[in-house]
């Protein structure tokens, strides 16, 4: 249980004006608080429920009648009976979703939470058994997938998960990490065609052209800041009054109308056509590269080449987090921050509003550190925009805090009348489509049509694919897609094999994985991208199995031992596989010489060290490990190792112990040659 110095980290987290620092329930004196403990007080500093209550009413929160029932007081005929016990360690878990670091901000979020884990609970009543002892008793883990609304399943087994990373604190355990593999592999369908995956060509070269755009922007920032407030003086000097309703209807800086010359706009100056400017300013080849123009440049062209550096910013964050576009299109200049962590050092993290739930309106999603690139461009053109709108003397797009969003409208002199909109109101959100449809020097069209191994990839991962991802058409790229796409690549499932894709993914991947898997960081993560998160960790453990029953794979032991290990995997039924990974009956992790299936932790490595993989560590008989796998495709990394060995051994002590190591490695080397030598 919470030990008395770490009470002062527990605070009432709910948003509500009621809930303050000098309020009588804002902080517990005690984990878990005593029966009488006030938890929700009205604005006249009433109690209106207390912690041994069977019923709290969150009425004073929500401004309506809103009510958790714990299932022990009088008879309901709306809510199902619950035991004392199991009562109590509900009120425990919500008590904690109340006051602990990642609890409820908004009521309707926590009764969502108390609605799923309730269910819970009137099972265990019902079968005579306390929730906190359910991982010994079978029967009551299998029905438990009954009780369970199919549309929130993922999001009860990521409850479950981040209760299982809290049970130190909460001082029990509700289901242990096996048995949450399990709950994984059978609980209710409910989404029939999974969002698409895409193939790792295909994402890693989409993202290589946008993170290109984006630096050679950012390259040419100041040529091009300059180019843009010479072209509004330039205007503002033809216009002195220029604003929204009052706009010239013709680009006279810089195309020559006939007035000009007659002298019927005396005083007004021709800067020449804007190709002169943009040579001058060195940007004519910079839009000539991504927008295509040539000498029929137009100083439109140059709002156009920044709106698609704001494009290309927002599809790059998309790529490197877990944001749905919503949230992301939202996002203010002030987004991306640092938080140091123990044993990650620095952690990039976007902080914006979610726009699915009402309890995360100050969220964060961790990232990638090279999403500061995406917003140091976003804001070079935000700043740009904010100074047109001074120039117009319109609201530069800043909310009540002074923080402007990184994507509005963009209001130029030489640009369309907007004089209609209605400028409180959000831009709409472009597809990814039109995206690339707007800009086609973006992406070369050629490289994202599918080949047979982008698709036998992206069937790997989404089964359900339709006939308009096929071998020959070009891949339709969506943002939705970069979200599951995200959340398959940070479980380094092995899918994603190329050596490119690896390298965009190396510096994210742990991080990303370690907060939303482990729960770990003490910020508030938002909520809907974890449990995406943890749904597809649990999803994807079961991929591998894929390709282990193939004659590729061979055991050192014989087809006797390899068909032991696969005897329960049938490789024509993809949801089975899937299913046995989620339970821990297969498993599959990858070492140097091919695939370990053990489900333990191996003490002796196979990443790093070989010699008991390949059994080279035993003397006269080799006795390879009976759970690896060889891989024939590895023999190129292996022959390199083997080199290495060599080089090392020449300058290694005799009847040291890493002489000995080193030997040992050399002999499962040769057993690895052995055996696969062996396969018909």
């Amino acid at each position: 249980m919470i030990m008395k110095s770490s009470l002062p980290q527990l605070f009432l987290g709910i948003e509500s004006p009621l809930a303050v620092p000098d309020a009588p329930n804002y902080r517990p004196q005690c984990w878990p608080p005593q029966r009488d403990w006030p938890v929700i007080i009205d604005a006249a500093g009433n109690v209106v429920s207390r912690w041994g209550d069977s019923i709290w009413r969150l009425d004073p929160w929500a401004g309506k009648a809103l009510t958790l029932n714990f299932g022990d007081g009088p008879t309901k005929k709306y809510a199902a009976t619950i035991s004392p016990a199991n009562a109590d360690l509900l009120r425990i878990i919500t008590g904690w979703w109340l006051y602990g670091p990642n609890g409820a901000r908004g009521v309707r979020g926590l009764k969502t939470r108390f609605d799923q884990l309730r269910r819970l609970c009137v099972l265990c009543t019902q079968k005579g058994v306390l929730a906190s002892e359910m991982n010994h008793f079978p029967h009551v883990l299998d029905d438990l997938p009954t009780v369970i609304q199919a549309s929130r399943g993922g999001e009860f087994l990521a409850l479950l998960h981040e209760l299982y990373e809290r049970r130190d604190v909460l001082g029990f355990t509700l289901l242990d990490r096996g048995n949450l593999a399990k709950l994984a592999a059978h609980l209710p369908e409910h989404q029939t065609a999974q969002t698409p995956y895409i193939p790792p060509r295909i994402w890693n070269y989409q993202v290589s052209r946008l993170r290109e755009c984006l630096d050679d922007f950012l390259a040419h920032r100041e040529n091009i800041e300059e180019c843009f407030r010479f072209c509004l003086e330039a205007y503002k000097r033809n216009f002195p009054c220029l604003n929204v309703k009052a706009r010239p209807r013709s680009f006279y800086p810089f195309q020559l109308p006939s007035d000009l010359e007659s002298g019927k706009l005396a005083g007004r100056r021709y800067f020449g056509p804007f190709i002169v400017t943009a040579r001058r300013f060195g940007i004519f080849e910079l839009c000539g590269r991504w927008l295509g123009v040539s000498d029929d440049i137009r100083v439109q062209s140059l709002s156009r080449y920044l709106n698609l550096v704001r494009q290309a910013g927002l599809a790059y964050l998309l790529n490197f987090s877990l944001m749905r576009v919503e949230e992301a299109w939202n996002l203010k200049v002030d987004c991306l921050q640092i938080e140091n962590d123990s044993h990650f050092g620095e952690i990039y993290v976007l902080r914006g509003r979610t726009t699915k739930t009402m309890s995360d309106d100050d969220a964060l999603w961790v990232t990638s550190p090279s999403a500061k690139v995406a917003v140091e461009a976003m804001c070079a053109v935000a700043d740009l925009r904010a100074e047109c709108a001074l120039l117009f003397g319109e609201n530069s797009g800043e909310d009540v805090a002074g923080k402007s969003y990184l994507l509005d409208y963009m209001c130029v002199p030489w640009g369309k009348v907007f004089s209609k909109t209605d400028r409180a109101l959000r831009p709409s959100i472009p597809s990814y489509a039109y995206l690339i449809q707007s800009f086609d020097k973006l992406f070369d069209t050629e490289q994202l049509r599918i080949t047979p191994e982008d698709f036998k990839l992206a069937r790997l991962v989404t089964p359900t694919l339709t006939n308009e991802f096929a071998v020959g058409k070009v891949w339709p790229l969506a943002w939705h897609q970069l979200r599951r796409t995200g959340a398959v690549n940070m479980q380094a499932s092995g899918l994603v094999s190329d050596a490119s894709l690896q390298f965009q993914l190396k510096h994210v991947v742990r991080a990303m994985s370690l907060y939303y898997g482990q729960n770990y960081s003490r910020v508030r993560l938002e909520e809907k991208a974890s449990t995406f998160y943890v749904r597809t960790m649990y999803e994807t453990l079961g991929r591998q199995l894929q390709k282990i029953t193939s004659n590729r794979f061979v055991s050192p032991h014989g087809e006797k031992r390899k068909s032991e290990i696969v005897r329960l995997i049938s490789h024509a039924d993809h949801k089975k596989l899937i299913n046995l990974a989620k339970s821990g009956t297969a498993a599959h992790r990858p070492v140097l010489l091919g695939i370990c299936t053990s489900r333990t932790p191996c003490p002796y490595g196979g990443i790093d060290n070989i010699a008991h993989c390949g059994g080279g560590d035993s003397f006269g008989e080799p006795k390879p490990c009976a759970d690896v796998l060889y891989d024939p495709a590895q023999l190129n990394e292996i022959e390199a190792l083997d080199a290495i060995l060599d080089e090392r051994l020449a300058n290694a002590d005799a009847d040291s112990p890493l002489r000995a190591s080193l030997e040992a490695q050399k002999r499962s080397v040769e057993n690895y040659r052995h055996a696969i030598r062996k396969k018909p």
